[in-house]
């Protein structure tokens, strides 16, 4: 790469250029290329200098926009968590297990129930 700075020798210009970028919010790989590093230069820079930390572009939100189930209620997954319809059976939770009585049967089944299939 030219341009490439060994031993991590960041300059004032550079850093005030890596800056510039980051609040462009280019990717650390984009930045790392108009700089001359590699993105692991770059995102370790930006940590050091405590910039903002960002999201990857290709990362669900979902997840945290999910309710998980109360203590009493049945916790068997429905769906692909990285999608919208992701949620919980919440339907009532057996006594001292974390799923309905349905899910327990498919959860809990016996080895031999299970080599059948």
């Amino acid at each position: 790469m030219p341009g490439k700075m060994a031993g991590g020798s960041w300059t004032e210009e550079v850093t005030a250029r890596l800056r510039g970028l980051w609040d462009d919010k280019l990717p650390a790989s984009e930045i790392g290329r108009r700089l001359g590093f590699s993105k692991n230069a770059i995102l370790g820079k930006a940590w050091r200098l405590a910039l903002p930390r960002r999201r990857p572009p290709d990362t669900p939100t979902l997840a945290a926009e999910i309710i998980p189930p109360g203590a009493h209620q049945c916790r068997w997954p429905l769906g692909d968590p990285g999608t919208a319809g992701f949620r919980f059976c919440n339907e009532p939770a057996a006594e001292g297990r974390p799923y309905c009585e349905a899910h327990c049967r498919r959860a809990y089944a016996r080895h031999r129930e299970r080599n059948r299939r």
